[in-house]
């Protein structure tokens, strides 16, 4: 089982402080936290394995311990919240950060020890052919030798066809590793890209579910406004009716003197009841217009939802395609294999025949 805990020979590069979520691997829809605040994440180096790896122990329990490899991809979700995809432990870390700076210093470290692992794959990968020599640059140089050996004229009638046959099958199994490595940096783009596309379509059902419960609420603010609205009316309609009431009193000419100030006071406090009313009125108006912008933005997040999944769809097809190709790749490049080593049997036997000759036409000349 892998270490989690750093070895002497891990160095650290880089640390920083972040809240860590890991994907829910029931849903692979929600983010689920793993630590209950900041803790501190690091990039370590082995020096003696060469593999660069991100940790994070809170307490006693290791939260992150993902090794790096050239096909990881850090992604910047949003200003401050960032995530990339582990295969080997087949989750999603998310990190989120207090500042912008500090995601963007993470993404560009990323970035930096994703290329020196790349590197340290492609030397690794030039040492193990340095010891190990292909069967494809051995064979040409033993025909190559047999066919610069003037005293043994019937190699190159020997070996011709054999040696044609090889290069075919090795130019194919060239050609078979060149589309496997753009299968497989297809199959991570994609994987990355639907990681993304998740992601999206994550944030926009959260904003979608958050404006359905807006656009609830403002539904029941509307009915209420609404029953305020026509309570005003009628109280509106009843002041009025009292104003007009006051008039045809005050046009009476058996109404007394002493009446007329206070029933001036009164209609002065009723205009001013009616001036607030009227204020009330436009500013549930008002609200009513910010309840249709919130049905127009929940609308345009129903479609975006909808290209999303599409695309999804789109994005599956694709994979699917690109597996049936890979599949197909590896049954041609088994039956290359199968030819090569079906020659080099015959060719062993063949050298064998011309190494016994050679012995015999010696003994000849020695006698």
């Amino acid at each position: 089982m892998k270490s989690v805990t750093p070895s002497m020979g891990e160095q650290p590069i880089f640390s920083a402080r972040a809240h860590v979520f890991q994907i829910d691997p029931a849903t692979k829809r929600n983010w689920l936290p793993a630590s209950k605040h900041a803790v501190t994440v690091s990039f370590f180096y082995d020096a003696n394995r060469n593999v660069y790896r991100i940790i994070s122990v809170g307490g006693t329990k290791a939260i992150i311990n993902s090794t790096i490899t050239p096909n990881m991809t850090f992604t910047k979700t949003s200003q401050k919240f960032g995530q990339w995809a582990d295969s080997r432990a087949n989750t999603v870390y998310g990190l989120g950060f207090s500042t912008e700076l500090q995601l963007q210093q993470f993404a560009e470290q990323f970035k930096e020890v994703k290329e020196a692992a790349r590197l340290a794959r492609e030397k690794s990968q030039e040492r193990y052919e340095l010891a190990n020599p292909a069967l494809s640059i051995a064979a040409p140089q033993l025909s190559r030798e047999l066919s610069d050996d003037r005293h043994s004229p019937p190699l190159l009638t020997v070996n011709g066809p054999g040696e044609e046959k090889l290069f075919r099958s090795k130019s194919a199994e060239m050609e078979l590793t060149v589309e496997k490595e753009k299968v497989k940096k297809m199959l991570s783009e994609g994987s990355m890209c639907e990681i993304n596309l998740e992601a999206e379509l994550f944030t926009l059902q959260d904003s979608n579910s958050k404006l359905v419960a807006a656009l609830q609420e403002a539904n029941g603010s509307v009915e209420q406004w609404k029953q305020q609205l026509d309570e005003y009316q009628e109280e509106t309609d009843r002041l009025r009716e009292q104003v007009a009431d006051l008039e045809a009193q005050l046009g009476h000419p058996a109404a007394a003197h002493a009446d007329k100030e206070e029933l001036s006071r009164s209609l002065e406090e009723l205009e001013a009841l009616l001036s607030a009313k009227d204020q009330e009125i436009h500013s549930l108006q008002s609200k009513s217009c910010d309840v249709k912008e919130l049905e127009r933005e929940r609308e345009e997040a129903i479609e975006r939802l909808q290209e999303l999944e599409r695309r999804n769809v789109e994005l599956e097809g694709q994979i699917r395609s690109t597996e049936k190709t890979l599949n197909s790749s590896r049954e041609e490049r088994e039956k290359a294999e199968v030819e090569v080593r079906s020659f080099l049997e015959a060719l062993d036997v063949k050298i064998c025949d011309l190494s016994d000759l050679r012995q015999s036409l010696a003994n000849l000349v020695d006698k």
